[in-house]
């Protein structure tokens, strides 16, 4: 996947080189060199709900074959999402068992490159929607969760970019069959000033989202 470029540059987690660490240090060398550039330097963090059991099989399938793997790889993965069944314990109940056609397990072997080839293709639509929109955001997706990064000399500027990207994305991701936890999203601003400062809120009650 790495060799041949079906990752996404900005992808990280529970891929080698990509790190936790390594996320934060690509965060902090784009904040510094935003104020280097005498920019500031706004952030969106979001998450996606129940992001591992809501991979679609068919989907992850399809991928596969759009990359151009080899039958066999493609066969394989095929192969080790079908067939799947669960059930539910809630107190002293015992839901019956039934088929599964979505998912990965999280913790599992094969759920970090399952995830991250899922979610490549997504990223590279999102990107394309924002350059023909011409909406200038970094951005960083680390295994389910996301960050937009607009840098501006006004955080007004920088809260249009995030209003559109949010808004984008949040309809891209229903089209995926996910969902954004809106609850979990989280805004940051980064200002080299050494005094308060205080960033107009970013108004999300026009696409049913909360102030932030």
């Amino acid at each position: 996947m790495a060799s041949n470029d079906f990752l996404y540059p900005s992808q990280l987690g529970d891929l080698k080189f990509k790190s936790t660490t390594d996320a934060g240090v690509a965060l902090t060398y784009i904040i510094c060199l935003g104020w280097i550039k005498n920019l500031s330097t706004s952030t969106l963090v979001f998450d996606i709900a129940q992001f591992f059991l809501s991979l679609n099989h068919c989907l992850l399938t399809l991928i596969l074959k759009k990359a151009e793997f080899n039958n066999c790889v493609i066969f394989f993965f095929a192969n080790y999402l079908v067939g799947r069944k669960t059930n539910y314990l809630w107190n002293n109940f015992f839901s019956p068992i039934f088929d599964v056609n979505v998912g990965v397990r999280q913790g599992s072997a094969l759920s970090p490159i399952l995830s991250a080839f899922y979610f490549f293709l997504f990223l590279y639509i999102f990107e394309k929607c924002l350059k023909n929109l011409n909406i200038l955001i970094s951005i960083i997706s680390f295994v389910d969760d996301g960050l937009f990064i607009p840098q501006n000399k006004s955080f007004h500027i920088s809260n249009s970019c995030l209003f559109c990207s949010y808004n984008i994305i949040m309809k891209l991701l229903e089209k995926f069959g996910l969902i954004i936890e809106h609850s979990k999203t989280k805004v940051f601003h980064f200002n080299r000033s050494h005094s308060n400062f205080n960033p107009p809120p970013l108004n999300f009650t026009p696409i049913g989202c909360p102030v932030l």
